[in-house]
């Protein structure tokens, strides 16, 4: 498989401004952070998380708890699409009972990794409500799933791939739109 960058869709800015709305949002929808938990899915939404957590620290002077999921061993597709599945640490180091968590990711797309990301969570206990936050949704659902927050739609073919790219994994921040090509 070869790839080649069709598009920079966000860059730096753009990132730091999207996450500032987002935080806000989550504080809007949530009304403050009383009760609120944010949990980021591994490994980009988990970095988001704690970025979206450190301004909501500078918004509300009040720390969220934040923790990250590995989803895994939840996915209906680890058996086929992997043959080593690469599981990481799940870091929850808070009761979620009763709380109202934002579920963190970066791109949605089928809706396949949110779907676990829910069966996972329902392991660790009974929130009072989970929210949906994503970068970038993608389109191209295969469950009826739904982002409450979204902090940019971006319309993508099926041999396109939105790509997330942060600091803390990537060396930069920025989010590129990528035409896959099969090679012969």
């Amino acid at each position: 498989m070869s790839e080649r960058i069709k598009a920079v869709v966000l860059n730096e800015q753009d990132m730091q401004r999207i996450i500032t709305r987002m935080a806000h949002e989550i504080l809007e929808k949530n009304r403050g952070s009383k009760d609120l938990v944010l949990i980021g899915l591994w490994t980009r939404g988990a970095h988001l998380a704690r970025r979206i957590s450190e301004k909501i620290k500078e918004i509300e002077g009040a720390e969220v708890p934040t923790g990250y999921l590995d989803v895994t061993l939840y996915r209906d597709d680890f058996r086929t699409r992997l043959k080593q599945p690469s599981v990481e640490v799940t870091n929850i180091p808070f009761a979620i009972d009763g709380k109202n968590i934002v579920l963190i990711d970066d791109v949605l797309f089928t809706g396949r990794t949110v779907r676990a990301a829910l069966d996972a969570l329902m392991d660790f206990g009974r929130p009072a409500k989970i929210y949906l936050a994503v970068l970038v949704d993608r389109g191209h659902r295969e469950l009826p799933i739904k982002a409450n927050i979204v902090g940019k739609n971006v319309p993508t073919s099926i041999g396109e791939e939105v790509r997330v790219r942060m600091k803390e994994v990537d060396g930069q921040d920025a989010v590129v739109l990528v035409e896959t090509e099969s090679k012969p």
